[in-house]
């Protein structure tokens, strides 16, 4: 599904050039379901805008789909985004005026499906996620964990072909994280790809394939298979 073939990043600091990340060499294929960690400056955050499509490297090749994703024009990049990706925030990112329902159709208003279509396929999503009966609540009116269940539910909505989640319990108690990760790992028991960015290794635990980076390196590339009833 992708592929990221000697991918460099690097930053300027005044007129020094900083090289974040020094030549990750990593694939992941349909069904995976990864973690991907590492200390505070170790490029987990870099790497995970690459993966994303929120950034481009500066050397090397990212292959999405078969497609070359730093040959891609901006507006290219959003449609990949849009169609390919699904994204979970640490913060959640809802629209605070917006209903669940809303907020989980988002993704589709961009993508301009049309009205019927969107509250049908959105109702799905909240039902997958467990909060049919909290559609029409607005965030304020959410817990920690029910935020980021709609959250979960506008990623799933396009039916795109990977979860990206950055830090996605982090602002989470214990209780709703593992709630959380527990819909991940149903998620992936049906065919998801899901990718999760974390320093957390209680969450790291629930994925099957954990990848630890260090320095701007891929110091461990570990798979264990899992399966969860």
């Amino acid at each position: 599904m992708l592929n990221l073939s000697d991918i460099r990043k690097s930053y300027w600091q005044g007129p020094e050039e900083v090289e974040i990340l020094k030549g990750i060499n990593l694939s992941i294929s349909k069904g995976e379901y990864v973690s991907i960690m590492g200390p505070s400056g170790s490029g987990k955050s870099t790497l995970m805008n690459i993966i994303g499509c929120l950034d481009k490297p500066s050397k090397g090749i990212y292959r999405l789909n078969d497609r070359n994703v730093g040959e891609m024009k901006d507006y290219q990049l959003a449609d990949l985004r849009n169609e390919t990706i699904g994204f979970v925030f640490q913060n959640f990112n809802l629209m605070p005026k917006l209903s669940a329902l809303q907020n989980v159709e988002l993704p589709l208003i961009y993508s301009k499906v049309d009205r019927a279509t969107r509250r049908e396929k959105a109702l799905e999503a909240l039902k997958k996620v467990g909060l049919e009966d909290r559609v029409s609540f607005k965030p304020s009116e959410l817990s920690g964990g029910q935020k980021q269940r709609v959250a979960v539910a506008r990623a799933l909505v396009t039916n795109a072909d990977f979860l990206l989640a950055d830090e996605p319990t982090g602002a989470l108690d214990t209780q709703n994280s593992e709630q959380i990760m527990e819909l991940f790992s149903e998620l992936n028991n049906e065919g998801k790809t899901i990718i999760i960015i974390t320093h957390e290794q209680e969450v790291a635990d629930y994925t099957k394939r954990k990848i630890i980076l260090r320095d701007g390196f891929i110091t461990k590339d570990e798979v264990e298979e899992k399966v969860y009833a």
